[in-house]
């Protein structure tokens, strides 16, 4: 799971954005996911579509957006996120990936053509993943404005894990989308 500090930092993502239609490739058992639909709840409108290829855990994390409150935000896919990605419909405003390393880049691939302009892609774990998710990693580093951002951890196996903020605009183009 992605954990409070970086859950933190994907729900500020989602607030600032505001998006309408948001993409979760890896819902697990509905920890990111109750953090985003959260904000969409809070800011009165939006839909998280959450993909997960366990249905097991993806009934679980059903129960968890429900006790929250929070359904009405989410429709959970049970599947595997490569192909459900390529089967979603646009305009997608914002996309939460964080699934097997080596799915980052078919999981984005299905998606890429759907993303809207200002979309933002957050992708989780490519710092501890950085070397099975490389190619994806080349790709929206050299086509799109994108960053790394660095989070201190406390597990025992890992202290130091990071996400990479991607927003789908061509590098040269300037902020303000001019």
């Amino acid at each position: 799971m992605i954990g409070p500090t970086k859950a933190k930092r994907l729900a500020e993502l989602v607030k600032e954005k505001k998006p309408l239609r948001v993409v979760e490739c890896g819902t697990a058992v509905g920890y990111s996911g109750l953090w985003i639909a959260r904000e969409l709840k809070a800011a009165g409108r939006g839909k998280l579509i959450t993909v997960e290829i366990d249905p097991q855990r993806a009934k679980l994390a059903q129960q968890h957006f429900k006790q929250a409150g929070l359904s009405e935000f989410v429709e959970v896919r049970i599947g595997d996120a490569r192909k459900v990605a390529g089967e979603l419909k646009g305009p997608i405003d914002f996309v939460h990936i964080d699934c097997n390393f080596s799915n980052y880049g078919p999981c984005f691939a299905g998606l890429e053509k759907q993303l809207a302009p200002g979309a933002v892609v957050v992708s989780d774990n490519v710092g501890i993943g950085a070397r099975s998710m490389a190619d994806f990693l080349k790709h929206v580093r050299g086509r799109y404005q994108s960053r790394t951002e660095w989070f201190d951890l406390s597990l025992p196996w890992e202290k130091r894990d990071a996400m990479e903020v991607t927003v789908i605009r061509p590098r040269g183009e300037a902020k303000t989308g001019k």
